[in-house]
Order: structure tokens, then sequence, then C-alpha cells
């Protein structure tokens, strides 16, 4: 956020260009006063002497010598000249506009904002007082840095005040309303800087194709611009077209200028290359990722899960398994859904199997679940569900009646709720299906599980009326 501050203080004050204060006749004296206090010779107090003397009621030079002072990051002189100009005329903006940026240098954003504020009181004309009160504000209020700005615009129509609204916003972290704002300036007067926070405030609102379209519009000027190349690139891979994403990523990092890369960058190219089914090379560029400097555990968790899910995708489910551990490891504080998701690997794992080693990585991932009650309480009733089917799927003819336990105990803990969510009536109805045919298949053996069979089919009706696998299991136990 540092960065982005700074960047825009650059970029503002080039924006404004020079105060209109240096008129012909004062130009060659605030020449030589500025080139006198920049050199820093050690007489400069006597040297300054004559011109403030034949200055002192000249607030324009004197503001000027105050800025120059502030230059060097003298501020003690640079609050004296300032207060010199305001002796000289004490309605004089500039010169509180002048206090307010020392202020401002010293991380007083009230006391730069009051100063600001006196300016507009006394020159309401000046973009200047309005742009810097806004600047300083928008740490405070957002909308209120934006209603001075509103001002400005009442007080000059000539000014286009739409871009700095927009960058108001950015900074604020409010993108829609940043990329609104931004929508309604001349995209043509736009900077780079504030075309490219125009397109990020589109990427962070999650729309993706209005962001690309802009920066589309920043490359049709700036053909080899980093930031346009990326924000193409990584909107193209959002929007899932994949075949442009990779060109953009290749102008990217072949040909653009100045270009830094980071781990994002190579695992967006990664995801690139994933979503385009080649992936090889989408491997290849996440772990160039990992290779990279990463500030935090959660962002090298989440490469090394893209990792995972592109071995998974290739069905090299081996490695999709070694990389989800290495993923839950990084994470730490993993919660119950991303440790089921293991399970899960082992199951689609197991269908490409056959025999023991199918069963072996069904056992695998029901210990996932029993590991799963132990250390989430909360989720016993989906881990005990999850094991029935898991137990189901080891014995899918039902013959050893494995998952029967468990769909037992489920019903024990949704039944009795008085209030059932239409999740807890399709589990109930997975558990009556499973639990009916068990005790159809035993009909031969025991006559009495006929009514117990029917018990179950009849209340998978009472749920869904129209269930068919139901009404069949009815009509075969009347036979």
């Amino acid at each position: 956020m540092n960065r982005l501050k700074y960047l825009f203080i650059g970029t503002f004050m080039l924006a404004l260009g020079v105060p209109a204060m240096a008129q012909d006749d004062n130009s060659a004296t605030i020449e030589a006063a500025t080139k006198v206090i920049k050199s820093k010779p050690a007489d400069l107090e006597d040297q300054l002497k004559p011109i403030y003397k034949k200055n002192k009621k000249n607030e324009e030079v004197l503001v000027a010598m105050g800025r120059a002072f502030l230059d060097i990051k003298d501020t003690v002189n640079a609050v004296t000249y300032a207060e010199h100009a305001m002796k000289a005329n004490k309605k004089y903006a500039p010169a509180f506009i002048l206090l307010g940026d020392i202020a401002a240098l010293n991380n007083d954003g009230g006391q730069a904002a009051g100063y600001y504020n006196q300016a507009i009181y006394f020159d309401p004309k000046n973009p200047d007082a309005y742009y810097k009160y806004a600047s300083v504000y928008r740490k405070i209020s957002p909308s209120e840095a934006v209603g001075r700005l509103e001002e400005l615009r009442a007080q000059r129509p000539d000014i286009a005040v739409d871009a700095m609204i927009g960058h108001i916003y950015y900074v604020s972290n409010e993108f829609a309303q940043a990329a609104e704002s931004y929508s309604k300036a001349d995209r043509n007067a736009l900077d780079e800087h504030q075309l490219t926070e125009f397109a990020m405030a589109y990427y962070f609102s999650q729309k993706y194709a209005e962001s690309l379209e802009v920066a589309k519009f920043g490359l049709s000027k700036m053909p080899r611009d980093a930031a346009f190349n990326r924000l193409a690139f990584i909107n193209s891979t959002e929007l899932k077209d994949y075949t442009n994403a990779l060109m953009y990523a290749d102008a990217l990092f072949n040909k653009s200028d100045s270009a830094k890369f980071s781990y994002f960058d190579y695992t967006y190219y990664g995801n690139a290359y994933n979503g385009n089914k080649e992936y090889d090379k989408a491997i290849a560029m996440y772990h160039k990722a990992l290779e990279q400097e990463i500030d935090n555990n959660e962002k090298r968790a989440g490469v090394v899960k893209q990792l995972s899910d592109c071995y998974l995708e290739k069905e090299d489910y081996s490695n999709a398994i070694k990389y989800y551990q290495d993923y839950l490891k990084t994470l730490g504080n993993a919660s119950a859904n991303d440790v089921a998701a293991l399970a899960q690997i082992y199951i689609h794992y197991a269908d490409t199997l056959k025999d023991s080693t199918r069963n072996e990585m069904f056992k695998k991932a029901e210990q996932v679940y029993i590991d799963m009650e132990q250390k989430y309480p909360d989720a016993l009733e989906y881990v005990t569900f999850m094991r029935a089917r898991v137990n189901s799927y080891i014995d899918p003819e039902t013959k050893e009646g494995l998952a029967k336990p468990y769909y037992e105990k489920v019903v024990s803990m949704i039944e009795p709720r008085a209030e059932k969510t239409a999740s807890d009536n399709a589990r109930l109805v997975e558990c009556y299906r499973y639990l009916g045919y068990y005790y159809l298949l035993q009909m031969e053996k025991d006559p009495a599980a006929k009514e117990t069979s029917n018990s179950f089919w009849n209340k998978i009706l009472a749920i869904d009326p129209e269930n068919e696998i139901a009404k069949q299991a009815l009509t075969l136990t009347t036979k």
C-alpha cells in the first residue's frame, strides 16, 4: 500500500504540473533562490538575506523558496518561508498549501487537511488544494474526500476530476466505485498508472472482461508495457480464454520492457497452461512459482494446491496426493473441508484401480475421515456419512453390510430433528436406500427382514413420494 501511495503522489504531482505562480517577473528570482537552497552552501543564510529583503512582500517568491526547502526536507525553513508569505498576504492559498504539504510529510494528515481546507476557503477555484485535501483525507473518509472533489467540479467545470475520484476509491479498496469513476473519465487523458488502476479496479471487482478491455486499450498505446500485458494475461486466464492468455503471457515474459516477475505471474502461467491441457508445462510453471520469494505460507500453500490439482487433471494420482499432503502441511491450519478433499483424491484414484489396490485406496480415504473425527468433532455427521459411502464402495454388492453401522448412525443423528433441511433429507434418502436394500437381501435368510426393508422404502416415499427405486423395491417385496 505504501508503494501505491508514493506512486500516486508522483503521478499526482506530475499531473498538476508547476503551479501557475512562476510569472515572468519572478521566475529568475525563484530560479536563483532555488539553486542556492538546493546547493546547501555553508553561508546559505547570508546568500538568501538579500533575496528575502528584496521580496519580503512578494508572497509568490517566498512560497517558492519554502518549496525549495521542502524539496530538500528542511521543514523548519519551509515553515518559516510559508509564514513569511502569509505575512505578505494572509489570504494567499499557496502558502496554506505549502504548510499542508509540510504537515503531510510529517504524517500529520489532520493538520494537512486543515491547511488545505483553508486554502480552499481563500481560493475556491484552486484545484491544487482540493486534490491535496482529498489525497490526505481519503484515509479518514473516502466519501468526504470525494465530496471535496465534487465541490471542485462545481467550482471548475473545466477540470476533469473523475480520475482523481477513481484513484481515491482505488487506494481505499473500494474497487467497484473506483472502476465506475474511472469509467467516466476520458481514457485518452489517463496516464499509465491511472489506466492500470482502472483495469485493476475491474479485476478486483471480478469484472474480468471489462478489465481486459481497459488493459487492451493500454496496450494499444504501450504494447510493451508490462502492467498491461500482465493484466491482459490474467484476465484472459480468468475468462478461460487460454489461447489468448498464453499469447499475452508470452508478451509479458518475452516482449515487455522492464518486467519483473513474481510467484503470482508463474502461478497464472501455470493456470493458463493447465486450462489449455498442457499439463507438463503447467507443472513446470508451478514449480517455478515455488522457487520465487513468497511472503507467507498461505500463498505458498495455494500454489502447492494448484500443483496438486494439475496432477489430478493429468490423472497422476500419486503426485496429486503427494502435493495435496504438502499443501495441508504448508497451510498449517487446514479446515475440515481442506482435509476432506484429500479423501476425495483417494476415492478418485481408487476408481481407476482394481481388486485389492482399489480397496487399499478406499481404506486410505476412510482413514482420512477417521482422523477428521478426532480433529473436527463438529464434522462428525459428515465424517460418518462419508465413511458409510466409502464402505459401500468397498462392498459394492452389500454382501458384508460394511456400510450398515455408519448409515444407521447417520439416521440416528438426523431423524430426531424437528426441522430438516433439503440436505438432511437427501442424506436420509441415501441411508434408507442402503438399509432397505441390505434388508431386502436378507429376506431369503430371514423372512422378518421383509418388514424392516419395507419400512425403509416407505420412509423414502414419505420424503420423496415419486421415488422410483422405492416404488420398485416395494413391488418386489410384495410378490
